[in-house]
């Protein structure tokens, strides 16, 4: 599948993902070390939810939009809303309470850091790479590279600073994305074994993901790692049908399960309102 994000931008799968991203990025900031964040497929920045792109989904509606209409959020949620709103206040130059701009995973994490914490971001996308070099002008911590984001797992791990967080999230339209994922990830984990590592998939074909599944696995014990598999799903599953999307989280931190059962629940409730699909945090390796 192809997964244009801005045709998906401020989606249920986008909430899921950015607010998993919060939680490991605040995991990384209860200690006082600096760390660096690198996103493989960073996107443009941020996205306008009145493009033609998004008007013509309009998944939105039914994610962010559904979202921020709630008057009683858990804490990991009221911090996600709150980067959602200050994206808003930004590009808009006022305080605003409507919700038109979405930010990509960069903005997010941005808001976070320190001034020792940096963000390495790869795009390959021309006019993508364009629109995040021009959104992080004159952004010291921030660098934007025009790279295949498997090719900057290679340049730019280990970090510096020994400790960091990697989001892999690919637009998946290589028929092989999840192998791609795999051998990537197995260069990787012998670069820089103790970083985490969050990968976001689609969940469309439950083969190709049980697949992945056992990959992964396979992976992780011959690299003695552990990882925290999620998923959010809202539909009942079918290959015609994007039902929904997971992450598999290497090194996860302390307490990271206890988090994410805090807030995951809700979420499945809001957008599947018929209880279609389903929700899981679990261990994938022991």
């Amino acid at each position: 599948m192809n997964y244009n994000h801005s045709f998906h931008a401020g989606s249920f799968c986008d909430v899921f993902k950015h607010s998993v991203l919060i939680v490991l990025i605040q995991a990384l900031l209860r200690k006082p070390n600096p760390f660096c964040y690198i996103d493989t497929h960073a996107g443009p920045g941020s996205y306008d939810l009145f493009s033609e792109e998004a008007q013509k989904t309009k998944e939105s509606a039914s994610g962010i939009s559904r979202l921020f209409q709630e008057k009683i959020l858990p804490t990991a949620l009221q911090t996600y809303l709150s980067c959602v709103q200050q994206t808003n206040n930004r590009l808009t130059h006022s305080i605003c309470s409507s919700l038109r701009y979405y930010p990509g995973s960069p903005d997010i994490v941005y808001s976070f850091l320190r001034k020792f914490d940096r963000m390495i971001l790869s795009e390959l996308h021309p006019r993508e790479n364009a629109l995040l070099k021009t959104h992080f002008t004159f952004q010291k911590k921030v660098t934007v590279q025009l790279m295949d984001g498997y090719q900057s797992l290679k340049a730019y791990l280990p970090p510096k600073e020994r400790r960091g967080l990697i989001l892999i999230d690919p637009p998946f339209e290589r028929p092989n994305e999840f192998s791609t994922i795999i051998d990537s990830l197995r260069l990787a984990l012998m670069r820089f074994a103790t970083g985490i590592y969050a990968i976001w998939y689609p969940i469309k074909n439950r083969a190709i993901v049980e697949q992945f599944y056992q990959d992964m696995k396979t992976l992780l014990k011959l690299k003695n790692h552990t990882a925290c598999i999620l998923e959010l799903t809202i539909y009942p599953e079918s290959d015609a049908l994007l039902s929904g999307s997971g992450m598999i989280i290497i090194n996860p931190p302390w307490q990271f399960e206890s988090q994410l059962n805090d807030f995951l629940p809700f979420l499945w409730k809001i957008f599947s309102p018929h209880g279609d699909g389903h929700y899981l945090c679990q261990i994938l390796t022991n």
